[in-house]
């Protein structure tokens, strides 16, 4: 069974996904590959990860980082999750780029060089926007390069880190 609920932020309405004990999706309302079909097929509910999960958004828009990370369960890819791990990284307030998170997974890997725009794929389908951080992640010349939940409101989160941009 999957859970539902809806989180009004800042930057718009999010909608978060649990199923029951762990969070698994976290998007900004009507933004890309925002599964509308699981949203459809989940029952409305508060739930404490629910209630975690908006503790820590609370504490991040009031301009704070929060201290915690509430339980995740990411149904992906395994090269995805890797994706993911490495984003999980990024310090507040600082980016890194797609290059930089190719090179850490081609290390990693133990293989000689892995490519950007696979990072990039990945780093657009991540399904826990916000907590997982990938609006931290830049072009290799700090250019805003596309963000699933829309430019401006990478901006507006880059800023609010005030990361500048």
């Amino acid at each position: 069974m999957m859970y539902v609920y809806h989180y009004s932020s800042p930057l718009g309405s999010i909608t978060l996904t649990s199923d029951g004990e762990s969070l698994t999706g976290l998007w900004f309302d009507g933004q890309k590959h925002f599964p509308h079909n699981l949203i459809s097929e989940s029952t409305e509910a508060e739930l404490p990860i629910f209630t975690q999960t908006c503790k820590w958004l609370d504490t991040y828009f009031t301009g704070k980082q929060p201290d915690f990370t509430p339980p995740i369960n990411l149904q992906t890819t395994p090269f995805r999750k890797a994706v993911y791990d490495i984003l999980f990284t990024i310090p507040y307030g600082q980016t890194v780029t797609y290059g930089e998170i190719a090179h850490i997974l081609a290390e990693r890997k133990g293989i000689e060089r892995m490519s950007a725009q696979a990072v990039g794929g990945a780093v657009g389908h991540n399904p826990i926007g916000i907590i997982i951080p990938c609006h931290r992640v830049v072009g290799s010349d700090g250019s805003l390069t596309g963000y699933a939940g829309g430019l401006e409101r990478k901006k507006w989160l880059l800023r609010h880190e005030k990361i500048v941009i």
